[in-house]
């Protein structure tokens, strides 16, 4: 029987998506208790949750600009390891550290981490795959990663009952499947790449990209202005009655959705095309955040949180796999770094404005969560119209 349906799974493509993995659940045991042990048990003031979250997306998105060039003029394996080496030790910092400015150190060193290696292993990852399989790819790396992001808070919510509600030892635990992570970066294998003669300045290649991606990396940058942190979802869900376990719960719930659905997206985006299925997946978007500015009741509002998870389960591994076929193996990680950072930034921005309208009008978030949901709406009939007028979704090819 022919393996060629098979080829895109490569031994590198497993084990980097265990590594993703060990260091979601890692990260995602921690998430949703974090603002908790902040606020409850160390005795931060709210204010001070919202400036470590966003000093440590700063962080993350600054050195993403920087690990794409860097990925692409030297070895891409070492920067990986020192990515995930940098968020196990950040995990261990947060766990010593019993003050909130420790913690706040942890999560920046944690995030740099995540920054370092992103735009370098999403490289790697489609390293010798043909461009017509780099959905199914990336929708795999992305389903695995947030399966991770389901066991996580289970651990964490289990082990939050088991230990009589006590969140320093579980900040422990966390450490764990971290460092484990780390040691499997060291099998992953990287092919010797041709060097150029020719030595460039490491950020020139960012000039190499072509305009094609640019108006590609723009349009989907500029959604991410109306798509705010996750947090505030979360608080969104606190504030219509959810419980401490509610929340975790319907966080897994999220999870789940993502994951489940972003292989079936990356697999479809390879068929029909990725603009169509970005734009389809928009219209969950719309649904999700819509319905929650305006819903206050807790099982819609789990359903429709279940919504926005199947949105990013679809987006995510298509955006990159997206950006992926848009450049030459040599501007891979360059591409995927200014992309994912630039992004970064949106979001952030994205969590400024919407934190700052959280109280207008009726208040928790319903104004924020309309403006978006309405925007995200009219983006989603956009980008359906171009994917109609367009080539009919068929997936552009790399530029080899």
């Amino acid at each position: 029987m022919s393996r060629l349906p098979r080829a895109w799974l490569t031994r590198n493509v497993r084990l980097l998506s265990a590594v993703s993995f060990l260091q979601d659940a890692a990260s995602e045991l921690l998430y949703p208790l974090l603002p908790i042990y902040l606020t409850t048990v160390l005795g931060a003031p709210p204010a001070v949750v919202g400036a470590i979250e966003g000093a440590a997306e700063g962080a993350a998105s600054l050195t993403k600009l920087a690990s794409g060039p860097l990925g692409d003029r030297f070895a891409r394996r070492p920067l990986i390891a020192g990515g995930y080496g940098m968020a196990a030790l950040g995990k261990v910092m947060v766990a010593a550290f019993a003050t909130w400015p420790g913690v706040m150190a942890g999560r920046v060193t944690d995030r740099l981490g995540k920054g370092l290696r992103g735009a370098p292993r999403d490289a790697l990852l489609v390293d010798g795959i043909d461009a017509g399989a780099r959905g199914r790819v990336f929708g795999f790396h992305r389903a695995m990663d947030t399966l991770g992001a389901v066991i996580g808070p289970l651990i964490g919510l289990a082990g939050y009952e088991l230990l009589d509600q006590q969140i320093a030892p579980l900040l422990w635990i966390a450490v764990v499947p971290a460092l484990l992570s780390v040691a499997l970066v060291f099998l992953v294998s990287e092919p010797r790449r041709v060097q150029r003669t020719q030595r460039r300045p490491v950020f020139a290649r960012v000039k190499d990209l072509p305009r094609q991606y640019w108006r590609t990396a723009g349009t989907l940058v500029a959604f991410g202005v109306i798509n705010f942190p996750d947090a505030l979802l979360l608080l969104r869900l606190s504030e219509i009655g959810f419980s401490v376990t509610g929340v975790i719960t319907a966080y897994v719930g999220y999870n789940l959705v993502y994951a489940a659905s972003s292989y079936p997206a990356g697999l479809l985006a390879d068929r029909i095309g990725r603009l169509a299925v970005f734009a389809i997946c928009v219209v969950f978007f719309a649904v999700g955040y819509t319905g929650l500015g305006l819903t206050t009741d807790p099982m819609l509002a789990s359903v429709l949180i279940g919504a926005y998870g199947a949105f990013a389960g679809c987006t995510d591994g298509v955006g990159k796999a997206w950006i992926s076929s848009l450049v030459g193996p040599d501007l891979q990680a360059s591409g995927q770094g200014v992309f994912q950072g630039a992004s970064g930034f949106a979001i952030l921005f994205a969590g400024i404005w919407a934190g700052l309208a959280w109280g207008a009008g009726p208040g928790a978030g319903t104004v924020p969560l309309l403006i978006s949901g309405v925007l995200g709406g009219i983006f989603a009939a956009v980008l359906l119209v171009r994917a109609y007028r367009g080539k009919g979704g068929v997936p552009t090819p790399a530029i080899e």
